[in-house]
């Protein structure tokens, strides 16, 4: 196992990690994307500008067609994004947009020429290009931007801000394996843009002599004499075929990778296009994200009038833009106070409504007033059945009454109802609660069935209507021991054979049961005599 880390090395990493952020957070961070569709070749040159623009890139930004610019500067907000590079394409041309988040401006170049990656590559009999070199960002060359005009310092200061900046006391020479040349021609007033790739060499050997330190024999089939390959080189093509002179010869101040690389000895700096190759051209710069006054134009020149007369017009545009503003939140303002107006009112109606229906019970009850109306009604069937029959009828026809008499009678006290003439008899009769018979029959005081037919009393002795008449002490539908069976193990009651043995379980022997008293009538469980 290794050996852990002390409280130093800990808190050491964690200050370079800390001034690692900081540092990463401060340099300018880019989008290279496009809009609109643009075909295979542009779609390419994109991905190439990815490249160049390494590491502080999105190398991987998806785009959709639904995607609109405000949806990537409100992402590049978060992200620390300072600059835009769109593509775009026409049927005349291609197109390249250059911003500066988040305020603009944005800068519009055409596209007059470009070579993609692949196609520079393939002109060069041996590139310099590898992964390592994209570790670390460019470095920014700006070439004949000194001169006179508000859009070429604007362009200058632009470029410079896409890239981080370099301290020269500082920089590391061994992280500086790329450059990107920018170069302004003040006559055509075009941009060349190039990305090249860094080698040092040290000064007194070509490469043919290299080669053969190397043991590595060159073809010589176009060299009358071994001088030319001392002096020329062999087979080197347009790019690689760089004369070492006073302009790119220099003295290290520090130790450089790669053989004979020493400091304070001269060595030089040979430089290797690899692409992407393109020639730009101003259009016109706009302020704000392509929103506002435009500050440059190279194909449209106005002069200070109208300049003043479109200045007035966007004046007269924000502030009416600004009015119709104020409009919307006065009125945003007057809904908010209706609907508050509106929910008070309703909270009041629903209170008082549930104060009313606290107050009177019916309106509690939603049931109360349909049976209430159903009572009126069947009170008035009953009525109609009085004068018409001349009987009382049966309770069942009519529920409603049946209630709504409990209720009186609960409530009120029994009031007395002479008959129709139509009656048998003009007696007068008073209500009286109906009683139920045992038979299950109800009947009033005049002896009346719910039929209306009259019954006679019964008297000592005889059997009464509807009743039947059972022993006592005999069990409500019991019947003798040779009419129904026993459900316990299938042995009847009252028989002979169990007269004077004991009731025992069969699970436990020896042990005393239920003993019977007598068999016959007075078997089982014997009822009281009184009320049933």
């Amino acid at each position: 196992m290794g050996k852990s880390k002390t409280k130093n090395q800990k808190k050491a990493r964690a200050e370079a990690n800390h001034v690692a952020e900081e540092a990463y957070r401060s340099v300018p961070h880019s989008f290279v994307f496009h809009r609109g569709l643009v075909g295979k070749n542009v779609g390419q040159l994109v991905m190439d500008m990815r490249a160049v623009m390494k590491p502080y890139t999105a190398e991987s930004l998806k785009i959709r067609k639904k995607n609109v610019l405000k949806d990537f500067v409100s992402v590049a907000g978060p992200l620390g994004v300072t600059h835009f590079i769109i593509f775009g394409k026409t049927p005349n041309s291609v197109n390249m947009r250059v911003a500066r988040l988040p305020k603009g401006p944005m800068l519009y170049f055409k596209v007059l020429k470009y070579s993609l990656i692949k196609d520079v590559i393939s002109t060069l009999k041996k590139h310099r290009m590898h992964e390592q070199q994209f570790i670390h960002h460019p470095l920014l060359i700006l070439s004949n931007f000194g001169m006179d005009g508000m859009h070429v310092k604007l362009m200058a200061t632009m470029f410079q801000h896409m890239f981080p900046s370099i301290n020269v006391q500082k920089v590391n020479l061994n992280s500086i394996k790329r450059c990107v040349l920018l170069h302004f021609n003040p006559e055509t007033q075009e941009i060349q843009f190039r990305h090249y790739s860094l080698k040092v060499v040290p000064v007194g050997m070509s490469r043919g002599v290299k080669k053969l330190m190397q043991e590595k024999l060159p073809d010589m089939n176009r060299f009358e004499d071994i001088s030319e390959l001392l002096m020329k080189g062999a087979n080197l093509s347009e790019s690689e075929a760089e004369q070492d002179g006073e302009d790119n010869i220099t003295e290290l101040p520090q130790v450089y990778s790669g053989r004979g690389n020493m400091a304070s000895q001269q060595s030089a700096v040979r430089l290797t296009e690899i692409g992407p190759r393109m020639t730009l051209q101003l259009i016109k710069i706009q302020e704000g994200m392509g929103e506002g006054n435009i500050l440059y134009h190279s194909m449209i020149s106005k002069t200070e009038e109208e300049i003043q007369e479109i200045l007035k017009r966007k004046e007269s545009q924000m502030k009416e833009k600004g009015e119709r503003q104020k409009q919307q939140e006065q009125n945003i303002a007057k809904k908010k106070e209706r609907r508050e107006e509106h929910k008070k009112k309703s909270l009041e109606g629903i209170k008082r409504k549930q104060a009313e229906a606290e107050e009177d019970s019916e309106v509690e009850d939603p049931g109360n007033q349909d049976d209430k109306a159903a009572d009126v009604e069947s009170d008035d069937d009953v009525e109609y059945y009085r004068q018409a029959v001349g009987e009382e009828p049966d309770e069942d026809m009519f529920p409603g009454a049946k209630k709504r008499r409990r209720s009186e009678k609960s409530n009120k006290p029994v009031k007395k109802r002479r008959l129709s003439p139509a009656t048998s008899s003009k007696e007068t009769i008073s209500k009286s609660p109906k009683r139920k018979s045992a038979g299950g029959q109800n009947r009033d005081k005049m002896g009346k069935d719910r039929h209306g037919k009259e019954w006679k009393k019964s008297k000592e002795g005889e059997k009464t209507f509807g009743k039947k008449k059972f022993p006592p002490g005999k069990v409500f539908g019991f019947k003798k021991g040779g009419e129904r069976e026993n459900k316990f193990g299938g042995k009847k009651f009252g028989d002979k054979k169990n007269k004077d043995k004991s009731f025992r379980s069969t699970g436990q022997k020896n042990k005393s049961g239920i003993k019977k008293k007598s068999a016959g009538r007075n078997q089982g469980f014997t009822q009281k005599k009184g009320k049933r």
